[in-house]
């Protein structure tokens, strides 16, 4: 990835010799790492100031735990957030996700994938923010209108805030409106072709999108799922 060395993450893991192996991993793709060991510190770090491109953050941490970091974070910033942790679970990957964490990896996990998941996250978020045009792109879809310069979706006057992540995946739809998407050409386009791919990662993206844009979440008039095949834009008007 360019620019590495402007890269700054923020790793949260109480467990001292994994935190040290993903510690030097990143370190050999030339990340600034601060690496800390519980939530509180984790907290204190944070400072909603952009400091950090990405927190990678375990679940399981003494006093403040991952979940509670989540949603904290989650009030104020947009910052990719990769989730590695033990426990694997369904459950408890869509809770984390659908509570605002990006991508998820099960402890253990491969050293390939896990590089192939930040940089996916990095190229993003990186994106998202610096992205300019001199020349404004807006989208009118239905009530929404959304500009692909600043990433922002806005419904009847009221800006929707949504992730990176998740703006990617509308975008997507939007640019290819007569088009069904499998989840995998989801994820090739938006993780990459070398990630590993996890269904529900995206079923849970979805979701959240759709909280935000529908007006009723079971008449699906933005996002609309096509059964057994996958996703698409909802029909134009």
């Amino acid at each position: 990835m360019n620019n590495a060395n402007n890269v700054k993450i923020l790793l949260v893991e109480d467990d001292k010799e994994i935190n040290t192996l993903v510690y030097k991993i990143l370190l050999t793709e030339g990340f600034d790492i601060v690496q800390v060991y519980d939530g509180i510190a984790a907290m204190d770090n944070f400072k909603f100031d952009g400091t950090f491109q990405l927190v990678i953050l375990d679940l399981m941490l003494p006093y403040i735990d991952g979940f509670e970091i989540i949603r904290r974070i989650r009030q104020k910033s947009i910052v990719p957030i990769l989730i590695i942790s033990s426990k694997n679970t369904e459950m408890d990957k869509v809770a984390a996700i659908s509570m605002g964490g990006d991508d998820y990896i099960v402890k253990p996990f491969s050293l390939n994938e896990f590089i192939v998941r930040v940089k996916a996250l990095l190229r993003r978020y990186i994106y998202f923010n610096n992205e300019q045009d001199s020349q404004d792109s807006i989208i009118n879809y239905k009530d929404l209108v959304i500009n692909m310069n600043d990433y922002t979706i806005v419904k009847k006057g009221n800006l929707i805030k949504s992730t990176p992540t998740e703006f990617e995946i509308f975008k997507l739809f939007l640019l290819n409106p007569n088009k069904v998407f499998t989840k995998s050409q989801i994820y090739d386009s938006i993780w990459g072709i070398d990630a590993i791919k996890n269904d529900n990662t995206i079923m849970v993206h979805i979701k959240r999108l759709r909280d935000k844009i529908e007006d009723d979440i079971n008449k699906q008039e933005y996002i609309t799922t096509v059964w057994g095949i996958g996703y698409r834009l909802g029909d134009l008007i």
